[in-house]
């Protein structure tokens, strides 16, 4: 009974933090939306990336450096304390989450790694200035121009997207994607994705990833656009073009890649343009201070884990934790 109880509440603790740190985190995102819209779409990015995987992360810190250190350390063997069915059931939905994320990202990175090979095969292999990842052509019905993998990535375009497109526009969509590869946004999709588990069923999780795919888009925008004048203007026209070519009613599933265009996005593709055009007669680059911004997840998530780590290396702190555990054993009792 003591690794049974031991095991819920370590499952029970992940459900309960992850549910309120979420919710926390969309209402933080609903006041900080409006004072950052002046800011860069990368920091925005990154604010964004960091607040959705905050949930989970802080919930798994909270676990193992302060439940399950308190339990081991206070909780008798011997103590008569059973498992209540209140207790049992939070178990049981966090353990059907974990497994259903696990479940999730598996089949995300099979389904990817699955498509890659069906596309290699009939791909060729091409080179174009200013990308150093392998490049591929590939005849597909939809205009595809994607990175797709999160280690080693490969950039894929369609041919008609080639015969479509000028040289300008090329050049310029090419530097769209070195923004998303230059963020890591494949291995930021394939963390979100992790992250998504039965707490799915509320929308402030769904709302957050949605409004970082679409921030994360417009910042390789702004990557690009950063070159100069005229390659925003390219990029808008690639834009333009690649979204006219979308058949009607098509979509192609892929999931972990970096679109241009996606199926679903041409309804984005409006703002994006307006955003290129903005920054052209502007003449400033919408992407200054991305370098700095990229390590707004590392350093928060830094800050955090130092700061409980400090705090759980206190006795009191963890006899407090555990004196909560048995208070809270004895309300769901």
């Amino acid at each position: 009974m003591y690794e049974l109880l031991g095991t819920s509440l370590v499952l029970a603790t992940l459900l309960t933090i992850n549910t309120f740190a979420s919710f926390l985190t969309a209402v933080i995102w609903g006041f900080l939306s409006q004072p950052l819209r002046n800011c860069s779409a990368r920091t925005r990015a990154e604010i964004l990336f960091a607040l959705r995987i905050c949930p989970p992360v802080l919930a798994l810190i909270s676990v193992a450096l302060f439940l399950v250190p308190s339990y081991v350390g206070y909780e008798p063997h011997s103590s008569g304390e059973i498992v209540s069915k209140k207790l049992g059931a939070l178990a049981i939905v966090s353990a059907a989450g974990v497994a259903f994320a696990l479940w999730r990202a598996s089949r995300s990175w099979f389904a990817t790694h699955l498509l890659r090979r069906k596309w290699l095969a009939i791909a060729r292999p091409i080179k174009l200035p200013g990308i150093q990842i392998p490049t591929f052509s590939i005849p597909h019905a939809f205009p595809v121009i994607a990175v797709v993998g999160t280690f080693r990535p490969r950039l894929f375009i369609a041919e008609r997207v080639l015969q479509t497109l000028n040289e300008e526009e090329l050049r310029a969509a090419i530097a769209h994607e070195r923004g998303h590869l230059a963020a890591r946004d494949n291995f930021k999709r394939s963390v979100l994705r992790a992250c998504r588990d039965a707490l799915m069923i509320f929308p402030c999780g769904r709302s957050l990833d949605r409004a970082w795919a679409e921030t994360a888009e417009c910042a390789a925008d702004e990557h690009a656009a950063q070159l100069s004048e005229e390659t925003a203007i390219n990029l808008a026209s690639a834009l333009v073009r690649i979204a006219r070519m979308i058949p009607a009613e098509t979509n192609v599933a892929l999931p972990v890649a970096a679109f241009l265009v996606g199926g679903d996005e041409t309804r984005g593709v409006k703002g994006r343009v307006r955003r290129l055009l903005e920054i052209a007669s502007s003449d400033r680059a919408g992407d200054s201070g991305a370098t700095i911004a990229r390590i707004i997840p590392v350093a928060s998530l830094g800050v955090l884990l130092l700061i409980c780590l400090a705090i759980a290396n206190t006795p009191q702190v963890l006899a407090t934790v555990h004196s909560a555990i048995e208070r809270i054993v004895d309300i769901l009792c």
